[in-house]
C-alpha cells in the first residue's frame, strides 16, 4: 500500500476549486490568519557527534533574555516569550492607536540516557539558539584499531 499526498492535504480543492478559492482568498487576506503567524514553533535542527548533541533553534528577533531553558529529569524544555506595545498618538486629529504584539513558544526534547545533564550550554547568536548537551564519558564511542592475528 502506498501513501500519496493528495492536493496538499486539501481534498475539497480538487473537487470544488472555485468554491475553495473564494474562501481561501477571503481568509488569507488577513495577515493575522496566515500560516506563518499561526505556526509559532521555530524550526529545529538536531545533530550528534562523538562527544555531544547539538540543538539549533531558529528564533530570529528575540533577545537572549527572552529564552527560558529548563531541565527536569530527562526533558529539556526551551521556551520564549516576547511582548511589545507600540503607542502612537496625534493630538491634532485626536487619534490614538495602541498595538500589542505577543508571541511565545515552547519546545520539549527528551534527552537520551547517554546525555550528561550537568554539561549543557546555550548560546544565542544571529537569531539561532545553540544548545550543546555533552555525552557521558561511558557513552562516548571509543574508536581503536584492532590488530588481526
Amino acid at each position: 500500500m502506498a501513501l500519496v499526498k493528495f492536493a496538499n492535504g486539501n481534498t475539497n480543492k480538487v473537487f470544488k476549486p472555485a468554491y475553495n478559492d473564494v474562501f481561501e482568498s477571503f481568509f488569507n487576506a488577513d495577515p493575522f490568519l496566515s500560516k506563518s503567524t499561526l505556526n509559532r514553533n521555530p524550526a529545529v535542527n538536531i545533530a550528534e557527534n562523538e562527544n555531544e548533541f547539538h540543538i539549533e533553534l531558529a528564533a530570529p528577533g528575540l533577545k537572549k533574555e527572552d529564552f527560558k531553558i529548563n531541565l527536569e529529569q530527562n526533558l529539556l524544555t526551551v521556551s520564549a516569550e516576547r511582548k511589545e506595545e507600540n503607542t502612537e498618538s496625534d493630538t491634532a486629529k485626536k487619534y490614538n492607536r495602541i498595538e500589542y504584539n505577543y508571541s511565545s513558544f515552547m519546545r520539549t526534547f527528551t534527552l537520551p540516557e547517554t546525555a550528561d545533564h550537568a554539561k549543557i550550554t546555550a548560546e544565542y547568536k544571529d537569531g539561532i539558539l545553540f544548545i550543546s548537551v555533552a555525552k557521558k564519558e561511558e557513552a562516548k564511542i571509543l574508536s581503536r584499531e584492532i590488530a588481526v592475528s
